[in-house]
């Protein structure tokens, strides 16, 4: 047996949760999940954007959304570029563990779209148009997890 997800959706539900640190890249990467949601069949009602501070945030309220059982999936965008202190590892660390941390304890599909770039270079590639974007990645891998989850033998 052979079991793959799909880009397919048709009723399912998603909350994006978009650090506002680094506006100017993690709005991108907003537009660029919006948008592949849209081209592979969400509706806007089934669509719900939640800004926070930055992306050590992100794990808490991905989390808290995934518990509340109105969700499908939990996307999160953000964007931490590295400084001249150890601050970046820690940030940048602490979000990924955190994100992984909520998927695991919750059972729904949280994907990790937060770029960790080491200069603003990086950052702009990563959030370009189309499969560039790392939101557009993200939005893709939450699609084809949820439909997998569905396809898997329940015990």
């Amino acid at each position: 047996m052979e079991l793959r997800g799909s880009h397919r959706i048709d009723s399912q539900r998603f909350a994006l949760v978009v650090s506002r640190f680094n506006e100017f890249i993690t709005s991108k990467l907003l537009s660029g999940a919006l948008a592949a949601l849209r081209e592979h069949g969400a509706a806007e009602e089934n669509l719900t954007v939640v800004h926070v501070p930055g992306a050590f945030e992100l794990s808490l309220i991905a989390k808290k959304l995934a518990e509340s059982g109105l969700y499908d999936a939990i996307i999160c965008l953000g964007c931490v570029i590295r400084g001249e202190t150890p601050h970046f590892e820690y940030v940048a660390g602490e979000s990924a563990r955190g994100i992984n941390e909520a998927a695991l304890s919750t059972g729904i599909p949280i994907s990790f779209g937060v770029i960790t770039a080491d200069n603003m270079e990086q950052a702009r590639d990563r959030s370009g148009v189309g499969e560039n974007n790392k939101g557009v990645e993200a939005a893709l891998c939450a699609v084809e997890l949820v439909n997998l989850l569905r396809k898997l033998p329940e015990h």
